[in-house]
């Protein structure tokens, strides 16, 4: 039997999936394959890299640095998640990533973008996180908070605008099982844009009018995206992990007992929807 895990984003909120992730990985739920969006591409690779805790671990250490996040780093850098801090430093020296250990698994792992010539979503393969650290910050690189992420002779921004919940490509790939960690509550629901919203991504991004599309139509689509998700649900097809409580945490005003809380929901819920986790894997 094949699993995939199916990893939304949400920035820090994704600090619940980690959570939910740390817990399922000490009780060894062997799965085969990650396709993660933005934070969820992020913090998953920790999962095949065997390291539990170390998403939390570097998030606690360094969510005040201004170096790390912070509304300095996006008026000097473009970008609200420092590139050679928070990816670079962090990865490489300050709290390593086990790269070793994630290419011995031999699973596979997709982190998704979306192509800003064309506003559609690619699931890259990532082989070799720590050489593949820019596919991985364009999967995550926020409209607005980022710049555009050149890779070969395209462009890319966060995977979340063209599909924020990547559901039916892990269907499409035929896995016996997909499980789902969201990032939002069961009732949450995406508002319309407003007038003053529409017209700042026109004018930020018309160079790219398909992409311009695809975040006009985002909230319908990510709302249609929650419904269909719960008819799986109800089919059995797919099992689905969402916050019991609020996960919000403001990226400029976040604080350590924020992320702990976050943290801990998505171990609080993972424990006590882990016996129904295994009966669906059955």
């Amino acid at each position: 039997m094949k699993i995939c895990f199916v990893l939304e984003g949400g920035a820090l909120r994704g600090l619940y999936t980690a959570g939910v992730l740390d817990y399922l990985f000490e009780k060894n739920i062997n799965i085969d394959c990650i396709i993660g969006v933005s934070a969820g591409a992020l913090f998953g690779v920790n999962y095949f890299s065997k390291q539990p805790g170390r998403v939390l671990r570097y998030n606690l250490k360094y969510c005040n640095d201004k170096r790390y996040m912070s509304l300095k780093s996006l008026i000097l850098t473009g970008n609200i998640v420092n590139k050679s801090f928070a990816y670079y430093k962090v990865t490489k020296k300050l709290d390593p990533f086990d790269e070793e250990s994630f290419e011995k698994t031999n699973k596979d792992f997709y982190a998704v973008v979306t192509n800003l010539e064309n506003g559609e979503a690619e699931y890259i393969k990532i082989e070799k996180p720590i050489f593949q650290l820019e596919e991985l910050r364009a999967s995550s690189s926020m409209p607005f908070y980022s710049r555009i992420v050149k890779l070969g002779n395209n462009k890319y921004l966060d995977g979340a605008v063209a599909d924020s919940i990547p559901v039916k490509k892990a269907l499409e790939m035929k896995y016996d099982r997909v499980v789902v960690i969201l990032t939002q509550p069961i009732d949450y629901r995406k508002k319309e844009l407003t007038d003053k919203e529409i017209n700042k991504i026109k004018k930020k991004y018309k160079k790219y009018p398909l992409f311009i599309d695809q975040l006009l139509s985002r909230p319908k689509r990510y709302n249609k995206l929650l419904d269909d998700i719960k008819e799986l649900e109800k089919d059995n097809k797919v099992f689905v992990f969402r916050p019991s409580n609020n996960v919000e945490i403001n990226p400029l005003k976040k604080n350590i007992d924020d992320l702990r809380r976050v943290y801990n929901i998505g171990i609080s819920d993972a424990m006590d929807n882990y016996e129904q986790l295994v009966n669906y894997l059955k």
